[in-house]
């Protein structure tokens, strides 16, 4: 009888030491693995360095279409860049011009 009350004791006595540790089990795996843990932390860091250089790539290219458009403006009129724009939209070149063939992986801008 007297083992079988020890038993109950001493599994009485685990009982709430295996319990928080397996409450702080589960919160030290959520502190790493889950939606809002170290590795989603540095997840969510990776995809904001990719957007902010998209973003950076987009103002640059905004910033180069602005120029070549404002040279298209009614109120400062670029000879060189209208007449850049008509050639190409007739498909025209004047015999003096050099022609440069790009291939299709090449960009102007």
């Amino acid at each position: 009888m007297s083992l079988g009350r020890e038993l109950k004791r001493r599994a009485r006595m685990m009982v709430a030491p295996a319990v928080f540790l397996a409450i702080t089990g589960y919160f030290g795996w959520n502190a790493t693995q889950g939606d809002r843990g170290l590795v989603a932390y540095a997840q969510r860091q990776q995809l904001l360095h990719e957007v902010v250089a998209d973003q950076a790539a987009a103002k640059a290219e905004r910033d180069a279409w602005s120029i070549r458009v404002s040279g298209l403006r009614a109120r400062h009129l670029d000879p060189d860049t209208l007449d850049e724009r008509a050639r190409a939209m007739l498909n025209l070149a004047d015999p003096n011009d050099v022609i440069v063939k790009l291939g299709p992986q090449d960009k102007l801008f």
